[in-house]
């Protein structure tokens, strides 16, 4: 079973990219950056999104975000499905903070549960098809609309969306062009899915 390790973000500067996160999500070798020019506009076709406890904890990684110099896409609120926000890094990256528990059950921590990266497709279905052929095993999946991929042994957890879906719940137009500037690192050997988002070995 295909299991990914880190991902990889082309920024325009990494030192700075890397103080920003360090210092606002603190997420080691799960988040990576390197130094990319390539042109992109728009949305870029993903977001990450952060799994914690609780709402306090919420507040605290989107904090440190902002204080570090992320712009609100979506401010923090209590939703139907529980608490969340959405940020946009300096160097562009769109960050969801959530949690499905409307309640706090213990002091305020910056501890990260899971990491996801929710890729925006034009098929969702053709995309799944894609990944299981290259050993990822579907964990959810609710037909055309979104899909979610098991992830024993996975640093990140991969799942997909519409990429108009995405770009709405990013709080961010769906329109975009240019590149990805991510790079997914994984045991999965080294291929471009049919949106064009680049897999490499993680040791890459």
């Amino acid at each position: 079973m295909a299991a990914i390790e880190s991902v990889t973000l082309g920024v325009p500067d990494p030192a700075a990219a890397d103080a920003f996160y360090a210092a606002a999500f603190g997420l080691g070798s799960r988040v990576d950056v390197r130094a990319s020019e390539e042109p992109t506009s728009g949305f870029r076709g993903f977001t990450l999104s952060l799994v914690v406890s609780q709402p306090s904890t919420v507040d605290s990684l989107i904090g440190a975000a902002l204080e570090g110099g992320a712009t609100t896409l979506k401010p923090a609120k209590k939703s139907f499905w529980g608490y969340g926000g959405v940020v946009q890094a300096p160097d562009g990256t769109i960050w969801k903070v959530a949690t499905s528990s409307k309640k706090d059950t213990g002091p305020a921590t910056r501890d990260v549960d899971e990491v996801v990266l929710l890729l925006g497709v034009d098929d969702v279905k053709a995309s799944k098809q894609f990944y299981v052929d290259h050993g990822l095993t579907v964990g959810k999946s609710f037909g055309s609309k979104y899909v979610e991929f098991s992830a024993p042994g996975s640093s990140v957890k991969l799942a997909l969306y519409t990429r108009r879906a995405a770009a709405k719940d990013a709080g961010v137009p769906p329109e975009g062009s240019g590149s990805h500037r991510i790079v997914i690192g994984s045991d999965a050997g080294a291929f471009t899915d049919p949106d064009g988002f680049t897999w490499a070995p993680a040791s890459a």
